[in-house]
């Protein structure tokens, strides 16, 4: 089997406060609560990672945040759940804002469609310290996004359409997925 290819991209998105509220589903933020979630913006800058992975002709983008992110939601989620869910919030949101600004196409059908996780791009990821966890199309890292590279359509090309409900034409997906509740969504595929 061929090795894969591993490009970095160097993103550095900007933090939309507007774009951040609208999908956190706030009404509006304090200056306070702005204030530490654009130090934190500041902070994950430095430990975003964005790879293209090419095997081929075929390429895929991935986008990720450390597993120290994960702790420090978790952290904050025990402390206060209100700002638990700001900070978890912000971190989707700068992964998606990162895929965003390489395929805008992304922000005008509102997801990243998901591959389907080939052998080959499961051992890349592997590689890159994200892999699938076990023999599931999700990912080991939470706030992590895979999608094609270059964009190659919406909802009609995602290995996982038949979870989601904006797949499924039921609902708009969410806008944030909350911590443990990705497990729950796993139990049911």
């Amino acid at each position: 089997m061929n090795k894969a290819s591993i490009k970095e991209h160097d993103v550095k998105p900007y933090f939309d406060m507007e774009a951040f509220i609208f999908l956190s589903r706030e009404t509006r933020l304090g200056a306070g609560a702005a204030e530490r979630l654009a130090w934190l913006w500041c902070q994950w800058l430095e430990l975003l990672k964005v790879r293209e992975v090419s095997m081929g002709e075929i390429s895929w983008l991935a986008v990720w945040l450390p597993e120290n992110v994960e702790d420090l939601v978790d952290e904050t989620w025990g402390k206060s759940p209100s700002e638990g869910y700001m900070v978890n919030s912000l971190a989707q949101f700068m992964c998606m804002s990162s895929v965003q600004e390489l395929l805008p196409q992304v922000a005008e059908g509102g997801c990243a469609p998901s591959p389907r996780p080939a052998q080959a791009l499961r051992e890349a990821l592997a590689g890159l310290g994200i892999p699938y966890k076990e023999d599931t199309p999700l990912l080991s890292r939470r706030y992590a996004v895979v999608t094609h590279y270059p964009y190659r359509g919406g909802c009609e090309i995602c290995h996982l359409q038949s979870r989601c409900p904006k797949g499924q034409g039921q609902a708009e997906s969410a806008g944030i997925v909350l911590p443990g509740y990705e497990r729950e969504e796993e139990n049911k595929g």
